[in-house]
């Protein structure tokens, strides 16, 4: 109920009740407006501050999802990390070594994707950390695979390749010598037949009648057939690629021309006692990258590891040479 508000009216000694005049009332009407809408204004802010609206509740329930969703991706990510760091491991430990490929440079497997710009759409959130954090995570995995990718495409290559050179080195004896009792002289300094001296003997001779096959001891391409009287006499150079050639020499017969493709165990021809020859024999040598090496070596195919002792044993002899 309203307040009803009276004065003491001295002349006419009564008590009178006090009219407010309009613009007082609009005053107090506007001062209660402004009050009320002041009060009003504060609580909602302190609602707003304290209390959730239902479309807040549901947003904050999303972003929640969305952190742990992110939690969970980033450590899916550093799993995968982990298990292509034991690819990589792998790669260049066993797979590279063993098909004697070049390691890949740390630089290269680690390169960067990309400067801040490239997350400058992410920033200004309130998650942009934990956002610009997965997204660096996803390019850096996504580069190394693709690293990893184009080292196994290489390693299937060198696979390929590695069969062909399997194929195509020495890897077997010139002659048929199970017994081993033709070797006659092996690789090193040896006594020159003619001249009486030491000198080094670039090869292996194996003893054997005039006739007998000798066998192109990888496959290849005939690049050399040489008929004359001196030197290595009748002889043919087989080059096996990969960096490999083997020469025959003091032949009897030819029976490849230049250019021609041999297998492993082909016949080139039989032994002889042509060139500088003190009797029937094969002089076998194996060159890897321009430099004559032991042939010894080159025999993993035909001897058990017992034979290859015993060929060790006759080939180092410091005999006589049959050229």
């Amino acid at each position: 109920m309203k307040k009803v508000k009276y004065h003491y009216n001295k002349q006419t000694l009564r008590y009178e009740r006090i009219k407010p005049s309009w613009s007082k009332n609009l005053l107090l009407g506007m001062s209660f407006l402004i009050t009320s809408a002041i009060f009003g204004v504060g609580m909602a802010m302190l609602g707003f501050y304290y209390f959730d609206s239902p479309k807040e509740k549901i947003l904050k329930r999303e972003i929640e999802k969305m952190q742990l969703e992110y939690g969970i991706l980033d450590q899916k990510l550093e799993q995968m990390t982990e298990v292509l760091q034991g690819l990589e491991y792998r790669d260049e430990n066993i797979y590279r070594v063993v098909f004697e490929a070049e390691p890949i440079p740390a630089s290269v497997r680690e390169a960067g994707t990309g400067g801040s710009q490239k997350y400058k759409s992410l920033e200004g959130f309130e998650n942009s950390d934990l956002m610009e954090n997965t997204a660096m995570l996803l390019d850096r995995l996504r580069k190394k695979m693709y690293v990893q990718s184009k080292s196994y495409d290489e390693v299937a290559e060198l696979i390929k390749n590695k069969e062909l050179m399997l194929s195509s080195i020495p890897a077997i004896m010139p002659v048929a010598n199970k017994d081993l009792t033709r070797v006659a002289s092996g690789y090193g300094m040896r006594i020159h037949p003619i001249y009486k001296t030491y000198k080094m003997h670039t090869g292996m001779d194996f003893t054997a009648p005039v006739g007998t096959d000798i066998y192109s001891t990888g496959s290849g391409t005939v690049v050399e057939v040489e008929y004359g009287s001196g030197g290595y006499g009748k002889h043919v150079i087989v080059d096996h690629g990969f960096g490999y050639q083997t020469l025959y020499g003091h032949m009897y017969k030819v029976n490849v021309k230049r250019g021609q493709k041999v297998l492993r165990g082909e016949v080139l021809g039989s032994v002889g006692n042509t060139g500088t020859s003190t009797g029937p024999h094969l002089h076998y040598e194996v060159v890897k990258n321009g430099i004559k090496i032991n042939p010894v070596n080159y025999y993993f195919n035909d001897l058990t590891p017992e034979e290859f002792e015993r060929m060790l044993e006759i080939s180092s002899n410091h005999n006589q040479s049959f050229d």
